[in-house]
């Protein structure tokens, strides 16, 4: 076939972009399925050779899932220990003592920040949920209230703050410094979970009112009554549990937080290529950080709980099922995003994005948003940004941060979650609510983190 060159090919990216859409929300087609198909059928009429084509899906695949799957599986395993331990009941419990039932929204978003840190969002909402109905019960107050400064934490860490696996990937991608991400994604990240969080949940409560039977909600409050007053039936039919300690449990769940920020200073403690700097890094590396946390969990949550080494396979054969379709789709989303360059698309939209002079950062966010609108996944529209926006920021006579661009991108992924995206769906059923009013609470509020995130970052860019 010949090679398609010039604006041709903006026309065949946009196409494959809206096809991607219709597909995913139209014919309801998996998207794991669809970004093979749509990947196929854009390296063919583009005019790839058919003998790298599949090659150039598999090395896109590959790339993506060789860090991520690493990092999800630990991620997911430790927040099953948390769960299972009881950890993120004493998170909760300890937190209502603090903030006072009063300010149970700031306490939910405090929380979801902690806790999001290491886990896929989807992990982190499944995990922090049952505490939502917990803390909404016990304080008599709407679910929203609860609810909505929780997802905002967890939305914000997912975008904006490594070692959440899809900032990790971007911090790779954009070679910038993890430390400096971590400390510039909190500047911007902690304003804006609270303007979408707990201030957007006290508006919009007056508007949205939930329906009084919650039947998710039941099913997690009688578990646990049940099984507190320790009779048959309830989770563990043995008298409940005592939960962890608070101190134990922050550091458990820090614990690659702590590590990578450590590896991230090692040049400043030792002098680089010395075995002490190179321990450092190594420890600091994300899947390597992860991996401890894991095993320190398993005394942590696990033996110091009482929990035998049958029960702790258990959990952590038992946690990964759930996260293989997510996997999958985001290693599709990578193969997408490298037949996307390979066919030379990624070069015609770096062309158009120079003659018009945008800002790296502004690309970066416009790319990761109108991927993040087709796929509906926040971590394949920051994935796939990074591979197209990368190679423009270097080119670029505007030069930015690197730690900047991790940001922007990530705003932009989390714009506006509709129908084709998993998270929305997940907040839907959970919550009890009608498909219209998901998009008044839930698809609103991801669209003020996106666009403060970006004005955020901008402010940052022009003080640094």
């Amino acid at each position: 076939m010949e090679a398609v060159h010039g604006s041709m090919l903006l026309v065949y990216g946009v196409i494959a972009i809206a096809l991607l859409i219709l597909m995913i929300t139209r014919y309801k087609v998996y998207p794991f399925l669809v970004l093979i198909i749509v990947s196929l059928l854009l390296g063919l009429v583009s005019g790839m050779p058919m003998a790298t084509i599949v090659k150039s899906f598999e090395t896109g695949n590959g790339n993506t899932l060789g860090h991520i799957a690493v990092v999800v599986g630990l991620g997911t395993m430790l927040g099953k220990m948390m769960a299972e331990s009881g950890g993120a009941e004493r998170i909760a419990t300890t937190l209502i003592d603090w903030f006072g039932e009063k300010n149970i929204h700031w306490a939910m978003m405090v929380v979801a920040i902690i806790v999001g840190l290491p886990v896929f969002f989807e992990v982190g909402f499944v995990l922090l949920i049952p505490i939502a109905f917990n803390v909404a019960k016990r304080t008599n107050k709407s679910l929203l209230l609860v609810g909505l400064p929780m997802v905002a934490g967890l939305s914000v860490v997912h975008g904006l703050i490594p070692p959440h696996p899809a900032a990790m990937l971007a911090v790779q991608q954009y070679h910038a410094d993890i430390g400096k991400t971590i400390a510039y994604g909190l500047i911007v990240g902690v304003p804006t979970a609270i303007v979408a969080g707990p201030l957007f949940a006290l508006m919009i409560n007056r508007y949205v009112k939930l329906p009084e039977q919650n039947a998710l909600a039941a099913q997690f409050l009688n578990k646990d009554e049940i099984a507190s007053s320790g009779t048959p039936g309830g989770t563990n039919s043995a008298p409940r549990r005592e939960l962890p300690g608070f101190g134990i449990t922050l550091f458990t769940v820090l614990l690659p937080v702590i590590l990578m920020l450590v590896g991230s200073w090692a040049d400043l403690v030792f002098t680089p290529k010395t075995l002490p700097n190179d321990l450092l890094r190594f420890v600091g590396n994300s899947d390597v950080a992860l991996l401890i946390a894991v095993l320190v969990s398993f005394w942590t949550f696990g033996a110091s709980r009482g929990f035998n080494r049958d029960q702790i396979q258990k959990f952590c054969g038992e946690c990964l099922a759930p996260i293989a379709g997510i996997t999958l789709i985001v290693g599709a989303g990578g193969g997408f995003g490298r037949v996307l360059m390979d066919s030379g698309i990624s070069k015609e939209i770096v062309a158009a994005a120079t003659s018009a002079h945008l800002s790296p950062l502004l690309f970066g966010w416009l790319v990761a948003a109108l991927i993040r609108l087709a796929t509906g996944s926040a971590t394949v529209a920051m994935t796939t940004a990074c591979g197209i926006v990368a190679p423009i920021a270097a080119a670029s006579a505007i030069q930015v941060k690197p730690e900047l661009l991790v940001l922007a991108t990530g705003s932009g992924s989390l714009i506006f979650s509709h129908v084709n995206d998993g998270g929305f769906w997940l907040i839907k059923e959970y919550f009890g609510m009608t498909v219209g009013q998901t998009f008044k609470t839930w698809s609103l509020l991801e669209t003020i983190i996106s666009l403060m995130g970006l004005l955020l970052t901008f402010a940052l860019a022009a003080v640094l």
